[in-house]
């Protein structure tokens, strides 16, 4: 099952649940617009090369609309639909003032020079810059893209509106970015880990996790795990696995990623096979990679007691039913990686504000905003008799669809 599919799928066993008018349940599930835009660029070598962009805006109902924009060669509208959705369920879970969006391009930005990159961006901004905005719509860095693809989204945009940092988020910090933005959306797995365990009688230390992925958010997650006395026994990336049953020195193993660029070649632990890494045996399974990598053919070799869902759409539909069957308790994507969002609201606020937080203050509110987040997605799950994903999604739907009714909506 695709990620547009499982997305409209949990959403609307989450309005069933919640008893929604279905004109209203019609009405939310419909994006708000969607933009596809051709961007056309002189490449290095004088040819011209022709990309597809797109902007799916969801919802606004919250408030300005909310996502990331990835340069990925597999982008493509259903995908960019889903993933907005998902945002608008994911930042009404959060409680944080945002609607939901995403964007993207097809490009393989590895095969594109940095100044092919940057008129890439800028081109696509110019398509779109009417159509985003501080109150309208604010972008951020997603697959393929980082800070520095902000920068230029900045700059484009301020040459048609004024300088304008709170137009995007995950900027540089020199350029309005802000502190511990970096680490946020592993920041918020560890915080969101600690608020499950805990409901179970456990703590982060002394359980054996296992983290798929060791990109931005699974090297963060894995390094706040590793300082909160966590074991991480098993890690996977692009280039290779490695297990350590006495657990793998975190710090070694990022300086060996960085200057390695991957975790190919590592020397403190035993090469495994990637594909096998889901089913190691551990307490605490987090997928941080791509979406759709359990799924029926692997939920039933799985071990781990718990699923902390760092990346998006990780776990197909069939492969809930299988785990939930095996009492295997999974955390949500829609809250457990909201970390991310989160901190981009801060750093939104932040700039409108003109008035920077540092970092432990960013850190303290996070933690805040995630404690709080998972008291009020069990008190869902309390109330309509259901697991962790729907009690986020009844979460978020409920919030969307009071703000929508109370904004007027008429049936």
């Amino acid at each position: 099952m695709n990620a547009l599919a499982a997305t409209s799928r949990n959403f609307k066993q989450a309005a069933k649940l919640l008893g929604l008018d279905s004109k209203l349940e019609k009405s939310l599930l419909i994006p708000f617009r969607e933009i596809k835009v051709e961007c056309t660029i002189p490449k290095d070598d004088g040819t011209l090369a022709s990309f597809v962009g797109f902007r799916v805006q969801h919802d606004n109902a919250r408030g300005p609309m909310k996502g990331g924009i990835r340069y990925h060669h597999e982008v493509d509208p259903d995908e960019v639909n889903a993933l907005a959705q998902l945002m608008t369920w994911k930042t009404a879970v959060a409680n944080i003032p945002y609607g939901g969006a995403k964007g993207g391009i097809g490009c393989s930005p590895g095969e594109l020079s940095i100044s092919e990159l940057e008129r890439l961006t800028r081109v696509f901004t110019q398509k779109i810059h009417d159509l985003i905005g501080i109150h309208t719509d604010v972008p951020a860095p997603d697959m393929g893209t980082n800070s520095q693809t902000m920068a230029w989204i900045l700059d484009e945009y301020s040459k048609f509106h004024g300088y304008s940092p709170a137009v995007v988020t995950g900027k540089p910090v020199d350029l309005g970015g802000s502190l511990g933005r970096d680490a946020a959306t592993g920041r918020g797995v560890l915080f969101a880990t600690e608020a499950l365990l805990a409901e179970y009688g456990k703590s982060i230390s002394g359980q054996r996790f296992v983290i798929q992925g060791f990109g931005n958010v699974g090297s963060w997650a894995a390094q706040l795990i590793n300082e909160a006395g966590g074991k991480v026994i098993a890690v996977s990336d692009v280039t290779g696995a490695f297990k350590n049953s006495n657990g793998l020195d975190i710090p070694k193993l990022l300086k060996h990623s960085l200057e390695n660029r991957g975790i190919k070649g590592f020397q403190g632990g035993d090469a495994i096979d990637p594909n096998s890494v889901l089913t190691e045996d551990c307490d605490v399974l987090v997928p941080a990679a791509l979406g759709g990598v359990i799924s029926r053919e692997n939920a039933n070799d799985i071990k781990a007691k718990f699923i902390i869902e760092a990346a998006n759409h990780p776990t197909d539909p069939e492969a809930d039913e299988i785990l939930a069957k095996k009492g295997v308790v999974i955390l949500p994507d829609i809250f457990a990686n909201c970390g991310g969002v989160t901190v981009s609201y801060f750093e939104w606020v932040q700039n409108i504000q003109g008035f920077m937080w540092d970092e432990d203050k960013v850190n303290s509110e996070l933690k805040t905003y995630m404690t709080n987040g998972f008291k009020d997605v069990k008190e869902m799950c309390k109330a309509h008799n259901c697991d962790l994903r729907m009690g986020a999604f009844t979460l978020g739907v409920n919030r969307v669809a009071r703000a929508t009714v109370l904004r007027g909506w008429e049936a």
